[in-house]
């Protein structure tokens, strides 16, 4: 017998905690209020700063979002490419390389006039990175929780139901990504584009090509796509650190992530950057 989808959750949520199965809540989906006994402290706005500017520094991949110009505009590049009837006013996002190559928390790219993103940017569009910290080595210790299928089908065994299918419900899929990405740090850095004038070409080929050696065949001046050094110009930060209760979710302000010194974010580290962390240890943000 199937277990019956008319059963309310809430009815074996109720069930598998008086029979032992589900831990406390853990205000995973907010911060827990100031009443909460939680003994996990929330870093602050600018602890988070630190952290996210050591994500910007470490992670060389990104994805940029930007918005197509209105149909028809007339655009320096709009019309340039066989496009779609429609595509005016929609978001495009596509990845892309970043180099962390000045100080201030501006992120740096190559721009390839041919790419979508940066024909959306010369027509006008504001601009948007999205980066995810992505641990080198996987956690000695998962978060301990069992699947939904393993849960239903110990609440159906409990409840007395059974399952008429023939499946063994104990074979498990390869776990392809050995970590929980919902529990690690991300961020959304918002603005404007705009070119790079005051550093050498040299200094930022030095440091672009250390990131992305492949860089080296597009830099300004090559015979391929004409290009140029351009950086990111932060004017809003939204940041998510984890888990709400333990991580602080929200907007940085931009004096904040501009103020982050080198030595600062130097000098802390994020879960999974050693072996042997345990998924639910937030390493710590260290004397900020």
């Amino acid at each position: 017998m199937r277990l019956s989808s008319s059963i309310p959750l809430i009815s074996l949520a109720a069930a598998a905690a008086e029979a032992g199965t589900l831990s406390p809540p853990q205000h995973i989906f907010n911060n827990p209020p100031l009443s909460s006994s939680s003994k996990y402290r929330i870093p602050t706005s600018y602890e988070s700063a630190v952290l996210g500017r050591r994500i910007l520094a470490l992670t060389p991949l990104g994805n940029l979002a930007t918005v197509f110009p209105a149909d028809n505009a007339g655009g320096q590049y709009g019309t340039e490419e066989n496009r779609p009837d429609g595509l005016g006013g929609m978001p495009h996002s596509m990845m892309d390389y970043v180099a962390d190559c000045e100080d201030g928390g501006n992120p740096t790219f190559l721009a390839i006039n041919v790419e979508t993103t940066f024909k959306n940017v010369h027509d006008g569009s504001n601009i948007s990175l999205a980066q995810a910290w992505t641990p080198p080595f996987p956690p000695d210790k998962r978060i301990e929780s069992t699947t939904t299928t393993g849960l239903f089908s110990r609440l159906a065994n409990w409840l007395g139901l059974g399952s008429d299918d023939g499946s063994d419900d104990d074979s498990q899929p390869e776990d392809t990504v050995p970590y929980s990405a919902a529990n690690l740090p991300r961020f959304s850095l918002l603005g404007y584009v705009e070119r790079i004038n005051d550093v050498s070409a040299a200094a930022l080929s030095e440091c672009f090509v250390k990131k992305h050696p492949d860089a080296k065949y597009w830099l300004p001046g090559n015979r391929i796509h004409e290009s140029e050094f351009v950086r990111l110009v932060v004017q809003q930060i939204y940041w998510v650190g984890g888990f709400g209760d333990r991580a602080y979710i929200g907007w940085i302000p931009v004096d904040e992530w501009n103020s982050v010194t080198r030595e600062e974010w130097e000098n802390v580290s994020l879960p999974g950057e050693k072996k042997g962390w345990k998924e639910w240890n937030v390493e710590s943000a260290g004397d900020l």
